[in-house]
């Protein structure tokens, strides 16, 4: 776990490098290298995003379970984290990395006019998709009665 906070630390870095590289570049860019500049910082949001999930759940699972009453401030969908609610945040999360890998190589098609790589981007974000959309079914067929319950207290709010 001490090397995820660690290669957390190292992404922030890599991300306000990329930051300060893109504000400077932008009043000589052309609007597509702006677009792609701002995706790429998603991008890295994305990745940071999928790590915090994997610490979190690192935590929960192998330390101790934290006590939300003695933690209100911390965001919800952080804890409890199951093993199925795991999956399907971090393969979430690995498609929406995927689809902005895709967008990237859209905005800058002209530097990237290789079909064959095209075509295995675009592959390889459908199989993503499809792997969650398979897991989802599954998870929802296998905890039915925790899927309704869930449902309700959804419906309550």
């Amino acid at each position: 776990m001490l090397g995820l906070v660690v290669g957390l630390a190292a992404l922030a870095l890599k991300f306000l490098i990329k930051l300060f590289d893109f504000v400077m570049q932008i009043p000589a860019a052309p609007p597509a290298d702006v677009i792609v500049g701002i995706l790429t910082l998603v991008d890295l949001t994305l990745i940071a995003n999928l790590i915090v999930i994997v610490i979190c759940s690192s935590y929960e699972n192998f330390l101790t379970q934290p006590d939300p009453t003695k933690h209100p401030d911390w965001p919800e969908g952080l804890m409890n984290i199951g093993f199925s609610g795991l999956k399907q945040k971090l393969l979430g999360s690995i498609a929406a990395i995927a689809a902005v890998n895709v967008l990237e190589w859209f905005m800058d098609i002209e530097r990237h006019a290789n079909n064959t790589k095209l075509a295995w981007v675009v592959g390889i974000l459908l199989a993503f998709a499809v792997s969650m959309l398979i897991l989802a079914i599954a998870d929802r067929l296998s905890y039915p009665s925790e899927s309704k319950a869930q449902t309700k207290v959804t419906r309550q709010r």
